[in-house]
């Protein structure tokens, strides 16, 4: 699992940053691959040449030449280029700097300062944005360029006012007006909501801390409000729900039982065997019988 922005390796792409937070990374070659990727900050992608597919497990989206698609924090999926034609022009949006912009920019969201509900990030049903890069768009895309080989004193500065452009660029096309919903749900600290979020994740290989970060919780808080919420702590939840799914898996398909422990997270068969037996009395095996 790759995770971005953090393991963008500088061998690989050029970045520039905001005060050390990544805020754009250039791609100019991407031979054909497929790997799981999970989004550490809000990202929004541009696509410069070539062909990508995007698979979650409700749908599949298919980028191309032409194509910005804006992907919410916390999504894990997996993703495929198609041809080795494929670059990018990757925008990572820290929630902090979007908030900022929010503030800045309050007359653009004053439909959304009653006490209406607000749909978009964490309507669970919200897919993945994508847009069409207008002439505009593209514009401010070249634009970006010379910056990766510009020294200033001033980088940052400039790095900033080209976010601001950036984000009313996209609110100016997004005629869904879902960016602009996500932006306010942010900026007013809307949560998701926990059940929907761990039976989303509880398969995947994150730490707690990176599960109260997708929360938008502190560490602390994201299990004072588990413990509330399900009564247990989420490490015995995530524990019991693994174990559920294992059951389930071993009862309706023909993987083995060292395919079902790999994929619920046991590096060790033995370990996986000793808590399958714990929580159901008897060992995967006698249930494949």
């Amino acid at each position: 699992m790759i995770r971005v922005p953090s393991l963008i390796h500088a061998g690989e792409f050029q970045s520039l940053k905001i005060q050390d937070m990544t805020f754009v990374a250039y791609r100019n070659q991407d031979p054909p691959l497929k790997n799981e990727v999970f989004f550490e900050e809000h990202a929004m992608i541009f696509v410069l040449e070539g062909e990508k597919r995007f698979t979650l497990p409700s749908q599949t989206i298919h980028v191309r030449k032409g194509n910005v698609v804006f992907i919410p924090r916390g999504y894990y999926l997996m993703q495929e280029t198609i041809d080795s034609s494929y670059r990018s022009l990757v925008f990572f949006f820290n929630e902090k700097l979007l908030k900022e912009f929010v503030n800045q920019h309050l007359e653009l969201f004053e439909e959304y300062q009653s006490n209406q509900a607000l749909q978009g990030m964490w309507d669970n049903a919200s897919p993945l944005l994508v847009l069409e890069i207008t002439e505009s768009l593209d514009k401010f895309t070249e634009s970006i360029f010379p910056y990766f080989h510009y020294e200033t004193q001033y980088l940052n500065h400039f790095l900033r006012l080209k976010l601001q452009e950036l984000l009313l660029h996209i609110l100016e096309i997004d005629h869904s007006k879902q960016f602009k919903s996500i932006l306010f749900s942010l900026y007013k600290g809307e949560k998701p909501d926990l059940a929907f979020l761990m039976n989303s994740y509880y398969l995947k290989p994150l730490s707690l801390e990176e599960l109260s970060r997708l929360s938008g919780r502190s560490l602390s808080a994201f299990k004072r409000d588990f413990q509330q919420e399900f009564n247990t702590t989420p490490a015995l939840w995530i524990k019991n729900k693994r174990l559920e799914y294992a059951c389930l898996q071993i009862e309706k398909t023909e993987k083995n039982v060292s395919e079902i422990s790999m994929e619920i997270g046991y590096e060790s068969v033995s370990h996986f065997i000793k808590a399958f037996k714990e929580k159901y009395g008897h060992t995967p095996s006698a249930l494949k019988r």
